[in-house]
């Protein structure tokens, strides 16, 4: 029987801040990777030696003196470190829910494992975090922190939304439709990697021109380099320059994932607003997506305003927090 101690009323209300808090996390992240702010520390955790950004000029000559080989621009170091803050007070957040759900295991309304495996996850983005400083922005790291910061957004919205939320495993009989719900979460985050890796490759422009690319519609491309996980930022398998070629096929993989994500996820969509219990998410679903497909054309044609950019994953963090309370909705009581 679920009950009222305080570690349940803790825990309860922890897991509905530490998910607000996440999605912010993921659009801060966005923000810094889009304004170059990535490497506004050399450092980590901490910026030019510190806990905070060399503001004065004795302490900017100071971390000039210690890393001569970086340019220190207080702007984008306190985007990073601002960044950092958050992202360490959702840690101690997600703690707190670890710590919390073991003490209410009886209470809790779903299983302990699930933020202890929460844990581990946080744990491993701090250390991504870390990885994308010193390895100085290897795509495959930033793809990997993006994944795992819209993975704890998703663990979080789940454990919130059992606690918060309404759900019955009787919403939804069918079991095709069910399984479909599930594989849209899934498609999805495959969205969201190939996304990433536009982003963290900056190949976001490589043709601005829309629906073409290059005025084709399957222009020359690259994609062994285009997609070899193991390598620099900017180079290719052998150490040489990433061609156009590449970069092309990297934002045409995107589009042809945008339009798959968006029929499949708008069938899916028109299909449970027949169901009452789901009528309002259906609808918030198609409405989520119609502006993800409106900002991913208009940051193509308007060359990446950073606003668009940021609202692009600002909505892709949105679509998680419906896939996963629409999966949760149809998932029936562990008691």
């Amino acid at each position: 029987m679920y009950g009222n101690s305080k570690s349940y009323k803790w825990f309860r209300a922890l897991v509905l801040i530490g998910a607000m808090l996440a999605l912010g996390v993921v659009v801060l992240g966005a923000y810094v990777r889009l304004t170059d702010a990535g490497l506004g520390c050399p450092d980590w955790p901490g910026c030019y030696g510190t806990l905070t950004v060399p503001q004065s000029e004795t302490a900017i000559a100071k971390a000039q003196s210690a890393y001569p080989s970086n340019m220190v621009v207080v702007g984008k170091a306190w985007r990073e470190m601002t960044h950092r803050y958050f992202a360490g007070a959702l840690g101690v957040i997600v703690l707190a829910i670890f710590v919390l759900g073991w003490k209410a295991k009886a209470e809790i309304k779903s299983s302990p494992w699930t933020p202890s495996f929460l844990l581990v996850l946080i744990a491993f983005q701090a250390i991504l975090g870390m990885w994308t400083v010193t390895m100085l922005l290897k795509p495959a790291i930033v793809s990997s922190h993006l994944l795992g910061g819209m993975s704890t957004l998703a663990i979080l919205t789940w454990l919130a939304h059992r606690h918060w939320g309404h759900y019955s495993a009787t919403i939804v009989t069918s079991v095709r439709l069910k399984v479909a719900i599930r594989v849209g979460l899934l498609i999805l985050f495959m969205q969201i990697f190939l996304g990433g890796w536009t982003s963290t490759n900056y190949a976001a422009l490589a043709c601005t021109d829309f629906p073409t690319c290059h005025g084709l519609f399957i222009p020359e491309m690259d994609f062994k380099d285009a997609f070899h996980m193991v390598r620099e930022l900017g180079q290719n398998a052998t150490g040489g320059a990433l061609t156009l070629a590449s970069l092309t096929a990297i934002q045409w993989a995107h589009r042809v994932g945008a339009l798959v994500t968006f029929v499949y996820l708008g069938l899916m969509s028109l299909t449970i607003i027949k169901y009452w219990q789901l009528k309002r998410l259906g609808f918030i679903l198609l409405i989520a997506l119609g502006a993800q497909i409106a900002l991913g054309i208009a940051n193509l044609i308007l060359l990446l305003p950073l606003r668009l950019a940021v609202a692009h994953n600002f909505t892709a963090g949105l679509l998680v927090i419906i896939l996963v309370t629409m999966n949760s909705k149809i998932t029936g009581s562990r008691k």
